[in-house]
């Protein structure tokens, strides 16, 4: 009866290190994963970050964009730009 339950007690701490064995395995590669994740998280904030700072320029390069694209159509469908002055130049003023 010892020898039995000796045997038993054995293959229940076998098996229990093989549970714990494959528990650990798991938690490395939980941990691998969940590495992985935060640094694609800190892109993501690091890229809305960017995508913040940089609205105005990009919104005014938007407006600038369709204001070219609105001229060149009306030049193309006949207006005449050639004469209308659209930005000041300020080299001009310091010269005097």
């Amino acid at each position: 009866a010892d020898s039995q339950s000796l045997a038993e007690k054995e293959s229940q701490k076998a098996d229990t290190e093989a549970e714990l064995q494959a528990q650990s395995e798991g938690k490395v590669a939980a941990e691998r994963e969940m590495s992985a994740t935060l640094e694609y998280i800190a892109s993501l904030h690091s890229e809305c970050d960017w995508l913040i700072q940089y609205y105005e320029v990009r919104k005014e390069a938007r407006t600038g964009e369709i204001d070219s694209i609105v001229k060149a159509k009306a030049i193309l469908s006949g207006a005449d730009y050639s004469l209308v002055q659209t930005k000041a130049h300020s080299f001009l003023k310091g010269s005097a």
